[in-house]
C-alpha cells in the first residue's frame, strides 16, 4: 500500500530543521504532502503566501531520492482534518496516511478540532524535538482516543523558527530562505 506522509507546518520561517524532516520523509515514504499551516494556536508573523514561498525554496534545496515531495497551498487549512480530506482527494482513500507532528505537539493535539475523526484516518508520526520529551502517558492518552503513534527514527537539528524570530539567529535558516527574508523585508 502507498505510504503518504502529511506535514503541515507553520514554517514561520522554515528552518534547516524542517528541511531535515522533509529529507527524511522523502526517503521513507512514497509521497510527502507539505503545506504551510495557519495554526490556530499560533500568532503568525508573516503571510501564508510568504511562508509557502519559503517552503518551496527549502524543498528545492532537498536532495530527494525521487519526485515525491508535493507542496500545495490547497492542502493548507486551519483544521488538519480538512487538510487530510484534501490529501485524500489527491492520493485517494486506499493509501496509508501518516500525519507528522513534532514531539512539542503531542500534549496539544488531543485538543484539536474533531481529533477522534482525524485519528481514525491517519497514523501519527512523531518527530522528536530537543527539549520535548515524549512521555508514555501522553502516547497512552492518544491511543485511548484512537491514535496509532510511531516515533520517527530521526535526529533533527536543534533549531527552531522561534529562535530566528526572537533572536534573529540566521544559522537556523538555509541561505535561499535568508535571501528571501531580506529581499521581502520580513521579520523586521
Amino acid at each position: 500500500m502507498t505510504k503518504i506522509a502529511l506535514f503541515g507546518t507553520s514554517a514561520d520561517p522554515p528552518t534547516a530543521g524542517h528541511q531535515s524532516i522533509i529529507h527524511w520523509l522523502s526517503n521513507n515514504f512514497d509521497y510527502v504532502g507539505i503545506w504551510a499551516a495557519d495554526n490556530p494556536y499560533k500568532d503568525h508573523k508573516t503571510s501564508l503566501d510568504h511562508r509557502l514561498a519559503m517552503l518551496k525554496l527549502l524543498i528545492d534545496d532537498v536532495d530527494s531520492p525521487g519526485d515525491n515531495i508535493y507542496l500545495s497551498k490547497s492542502l493548507s487549512h486551519r483544521r488538519s482534518l480538512i487538510s487530510v480530506g484534501k490529501a485524500k482527494e489527491i492520493w485517494g482513500e486506499n493509501s496509508d496516511y501518516f500525519f507528522v507532528i513534532g514531539s512539542d505537539i503531542v500534549k496539544q493535539i488531543r485538543q484539536w478540532y474533531r481529533i477522534d475523526e482525524l485519528l481514525a484516518q491517519v497514523s501519527l508520526l512523531i518527530v522528536p524535538r530537543p527539549g520535548y520529551t515524549i512521555n508514555e502517558s501522553d502516547l497512552k492518552a492518544l491511543e485511548d482516543i484512537g491514535g496509532k503513534c510511531q516515533i520517527a527514527d530521526l535526529n533533527a537539528p536543534a533549531v527552531s523558527s522561534t529562535a530566528y524570530r526572537k533572536d534573529g539567529n540566521e544559522n537556523v535558516l538555509i541561505q535561499p530562505v535568508q535571501d528571501y527574508i531580506h529581499q521581502e523585508k520580513l521579520y523586521a
